[in-house]
C-alpha cells in the first residue's frame, strides 16, 4: 500500500493538481509515525502507512493552520474515521470539496496509543472506534489506496466505552453528576483536547472571550465543568468520535464517554450520525418540522 499512496502522491505533486500532500511519516528513531507535509515530489519516498497511522490528520485543514493553507491545495491521506470529520467541515462550509484531494486508505485498524504497538495489531491495543467501524473501506475518497476491507461491525456496538456509558445510565443523576465532577476537576486546561480536534475550529474560542468572561481561565473546579460541559456541548451532533481528545488528554478525562454519549442522543433524537454525507447538516444547525419536540410545530 505505501508504494501506491507515495506513487499516487508524486503523481499529484508533480502534475501540480495539488501543492502538499498531508500524510504520515516516521521518526528520526522510525519508533513513532508522525505528521508530514511534503511538497516536492521528490520527497514523497517519506510517507509510511502502518497501524500506528493514528493521528487524525483533518485538523490541519482548518484554519487552525493558516500555515499550512497558504501552501496551496492539500491532499489528504486519511483513514475512513478521518474522513467523517472532513465531511462535516464540508457540510460546515470550513473547506470546499473541490479545494481538498482525499487520499482514503483502506485501514484495518489502528493502535490506540503508539507506545502499545509491539510489532502486531491485537484488538486488545485496538481504540473502541475500530471495534465498530463501518468505514474502513473509505468514502468521500477521490483514491483510494488498497483493496477492499471485509470487515463487518457488531449490531450492537462493543468495547469498554458502551459498556462504561451503559454502567453510567444505570446510576442515579446525582451519581453521574458526581462521576464527572469528579473526572472534570482533574482538567489542567492545556486545552490539548480543543487543538487535536478538526471541528474545534473557532478562531477565538469560548474561553478567550472575556467580555463577558464566561468561562473561569484558571485549572479551578468550577472552570473546569463549564470547559468541557461547554465543550460537549458544542460537539453534539457533530462529533464523530475519533477519539483524539481522549488520546491527547494528559491527565486521562475519559472524554470519549461524554462525547460517545451525545452521539447516541443525536442518533435517538434525530436519527443522525455525522460524517457520511458531507451535504447534509449537523441537526443542530437546522429544524424540521418533524422534530420531535412540540415547539417547533
Amino acid at each position: 500500500m505505501e508504494n501506491i499512496l507515495r506513487q499516487k502522491a508524486k503523481e499529484l505533486l508533480a502534475s501540480g493538481e495539488v501543492k502538499v500532500v498531508i500524510g504520515y511519516g516516521w521518526n528520526r528513531a522510525k519508533t513513532r509515525t508522525t505528521p508530514v507535509f511534503i511538497t516536492d515530489a521528490a520527497d514523497t519516498g517519506q510517507l509510511v502507512w502502518n497501524p500506528l497511522c493514528v493521528n487524525n490528520l483533518s485538523v490541519y485543514l482548518t484554519r487552525k493552520f493558516k500555515d499550512i493553507q497558504a501552501l496551496g491545495k492539500p491532499a489528504i491521506v486519511a483513514k475512513g474515521c478521518d474522513i467523517r470529520n472532513i465531511a462535516v467541515l464540508i457540510s460546515e462550509a470550513q473547506i470546499k470539496r473541490e479545494d481538498v484531494y482525499v487520499i482514503g486508505m483502506a485501514c484495518q485498524g489502528v493502535v490506540y496509543k503508539q507506545e502499545l504497538w509491539q510489532g502486531e495489531l491485537k484488538p486488545n491495543i485496538m481504540p473502541t472506534k475500530c471495534h465498530n467501524c463501518d468505514v474502513r473501506n473509505p468514502h468521500l475518497s477521490d483514491f483510494v489506496v488498497g483493496g477492499k476491507v471485509d470487515f463487518t461491525p457488531p449490531e450492537e456496538p462493543a468495547g469498554m466505552v458502551f459498556d462504561k456509558i451503559r454502567d453510567l445510565d444505570s446510576k442515579s443523576p446525582s451519581e453521574r453528576w458526581a462521576f464527572w465532577v469528579k473526572e472534570f476537576s482533574r482538567c489542567i486546561k492545556c486545552y490539548a483536547c480543543r487543538q487535536v480536534c478538526s471541528l474545534c475550529y473557532c478562531e477565538r474560542c469560548i474561553t478567550e472571550k472575556n467580555m463577558p468572561q464566561w468561562i473561569e481561565t484558571s485549572a479551578h473546579p468550577r472552570g473546569n465543568l463549564s470547559w468541557n460541559l461547554i465543550r460537549a456541548m458544542h460537539l453534539t451532533g457533530r462529533c464523530t468520535f475519533c477519539g483524539e481528545c481522549e488520546r491527547a488528554c494528559p491527565v486521562n478525562i475519559p472524554l470519549n464517554l461524554v462525547n460517545q454519549k451525545m452521539i447516541m442522543v443525536v442518533k435517538d433524537a434525530f436519527d443522525f450520525k455525522s460524517g457520511y454525507d458531507e451535504k447534509v447538516h449537523p441537526p443542530m444547525i437546522v429544524f424540521s418540522p418533524d422534530d420531535k419536540e412540540n415547539f417547533i410545530k
